[in-house]
């Protein structure tokens, strides 16, 4: 992953009117705001259009199993380089029951000892994010095992956080203190 440089202060959240600050503080970890949002905050009206779309992406509303969307959040966030997303998802990742082994085999790709399913999903990301379309192949894989709604939202996943770790890269939002890749 590459590391890179703070462009975007954290805000004051002193300054936020009421509503606003109940919204970042609904992130928090350890008794903090985490740090994308200690930025996003810097942009309030943004914050709160996204977080109503980031929101349905991580609830029980979603169709995907957490393990399978943890599955594709890490491989766009892999391919992105984008070392914020990957460490809160680790965190996430494991949480759901991915596996150490299969988040390292996540940077390796779709071939990388997958079962037909899980391959699908690394194939629809790499897809995704190489030619902004899902292969015909890759969709008829998908196809054998989830409905539209699901399919739907295995490209909405990828367009998410495709889009997040495009802004955490350019914001520069630094690492939590709580993720492993800050403790240096």
């Amino acid at each position: 992953m590459i590391e890179r440089k703070q462009r975007v202060p954290f805000r004051d959240f002193s300054t936020l009117s009421d509503k606003d600050r109940e919204l970042g503080e609904r992130t928090m970890v350890n008794g903090k705001v985490v740090n994308i949002f200690r930025v996003l905050m810097q942009h309030p009206r943004l914050a709160r259009a996204w977080s109503k779309f980031a929101s349905y992406i991580l609830s029980d509303q979603q169709t995907l199993a957490v393990r399978e969307r943890e599955i594709l959040i890490l491989r766009i966030g892999w391919l992105n380089q984008a070392p914020y997303e990957w460490e809160q998802h680790v965190r996430i990742a494991k949480a759901a029951g991915v596996t150490d082994d299969e988040i390292e085999r996540i940077g390796k790709g779709p071939t990388a000892g997958w079962n037909k399913n899980d391959a699908a999903l690394i194939q629809a990301a790499d897809d995704l994010f190489e030619n902004s379309v899902v292969s015909d192949e890759t969709w008829k894989a998908l196809s054998e095992r989830y409905n539209t709604e699901q399919m739907m939202d295995v490209v909405f996943t990828v367009g998410q956080y495709n889009l997040v770790s495009w802004a955490l890269n350019s914001l520069g939002v630094p690492l939590d203190d709580y993720l492993p890749g800050a403790r240096k």
